[in-house]
């Protein structure tokens, strides 16, 4: 396997899995961490931004679909590599999302 084909099946599976908690926060009309906070990833963005985010993941992670291989091989890299994505993830929004919501109480009654 090429090592083109298996990068962009990485990062195809990476981007797809990233673009769903911010799509869904985005729809639900919810704040959630984005890179377009400050610090990234590390405070809370509003809906409309991660939208923007949840598309350019999807359309990234689309395009770079077409670039990876349609082997059995090549989904299971995909596969894989989506699911170490969904594990970062939840460990990071784990850890990050319990601190930013009781920052934001603290700042509303205060």
């Amino acid at each position: 396997m090429p090592a083109a084909r298996f990068l962009a099946g990485a990062a195809a599976a990476v981007l797809l899995v990233n673009a769903v908690p911010h799509g869904v926060s985005g729809l639900q009309g919810r704040r959630f961490p984005s890179p377009f906070s400050s610090p990234p990833g590390g405070a809370l963005s509003p809906p409309s931004a991660n939208i923007v985010w949840s598309a350019a993941n999807a359309a990234g992670g689309m395009l770079l679909l077409r670039r990876a291989g349609s082997s059995a091989a090549d989904r299971w890299i995909m596969a894989g590599s989506g699911l170490c994505m969904a594990f970062v993830l939840a460990a990071h929004f784990g850890r990050v999302l319990p601190e930013l919501d009781a920052a934001e109480r603290s700042h509303s009654t205060g």
